[in-house]
C-alpha cells in the first residue's frame, strides 16, 4: 500500500464529536480491521444525568475492544475508549487515564479540549487528533495545542459534517494537516495504522 507522504508514526488518536457524532464516529470505525493497534479515545458529548451506553453501541459496530475509559487504568493498544458522562479525560504522563470533576469546559464535561490537550502534551509528535461534527467550540483550543506540540491535526470538512459548528471554531482557530470528509478520515486513521505497525 503507497502510503501518503510525510505521514508520521502515532502511538495514539484522540477524536472529539458533539451533534451528530455517532453516526460520524460509526461510518469511521467500524471498518477497521480486527487486531487495529493504535489505541483510539473518544469524547462524544452527551446528556450528563444519564449512564453512558456508547461502549455497547459501538462494541456491537466495530471490531475493536470497546471500553470506557476509568480512572488510573493504563491506555492499551488497540482498544477504542470513550470518556463516561460527568467527568473530564485526561492522559497521565504515565499513559495511563485521570478522571476529574473540574469545572465544566465550553459547558462541557468531559470537554474535548481536555482530552486533546491532555494527550498532545504526553504524546507530542506522536499523536493524531481529529475533530468532527458539533454544535459548540469544544475542541478548537485542544486541536491547535496538538498542532504546536507536533502532532496531527485533522478536522471532518464543514460542508460535510452534520453540524458545522465544531468544525469551523476549529478552522478559525489553525490550519490542520487534513480537512477531510468522513470516508477520508476514516482511509487516514487506516494509513496511520499500517505505518505504525
Amino acid at each position: 500500500m503507497n502510503h501518503s507522504p510525510g505521514l508520521p508514526t502515532v502511538e495514539a488518536i484522540v477524536m472529539g464529536a458533539s451533534a451528530g457524532g455517532v453516526e460520524a464516529l460509526l461510518n469511521i470505525l467500524s471498518p477497521l480491521r480486527s487486531g487495529f493497534v493504535l489505541p483510539i479515545i473518544v469524547v462524544l458529548h452527551l446528556p450528563e444525568e444519564r449512564r453512558s451506553h456508547l461502549a455497547e453501541v459501538f462494541s456491537r459496530r466495530v471490531s475493536l475492544p470497546v471500553v470506557e475509559a476509568y480512572d488510573k487504568t493504563p491506555v492499551e493498544a488497540g482498544t477504542l475508549y470513550f470518556a463516561g458522562p460527568g467527568y473530564h479525560l485526561s492522559v497521565e504522563q504515565d499513559r495511563s487515564f485521570s478522571l476529574s470533576l473540574e469545572d465544566r469546559v465550553h459547558h462541557s464535561r468531559p470537554s474535548i479540549d481536555y482530552l486533546f490537550e491532555s494527550a498532545a502534551d504526553v504524546y507530542g509528535p506522536a499523536l493524531a487528533a481529529v475533530l468532527l461534527t458539533g454544535a459548540n467550540r469544544d475542541g478548537a483550543s485542544g486541536l491547535a495545542q496538538v498542532k504546536v506540540r507536533g502532532g496531527l491535526t485533522v478536522v471532518q470538512d464543514p460542508e460535510e459534517a452534520q453540524v458545522a459548528t465544531m468544525p469551523r471554531a476549529a478552522l478559525a482557530l489553525h490550519q490542520p494537516d487534513h480537512i477531510l470528509p468522513i470516508h477520508g478520515i476514516g482511509r487516514l486513521i487506516v494509513e496511520l495504522e499500517q505505518i505504525a505497525c
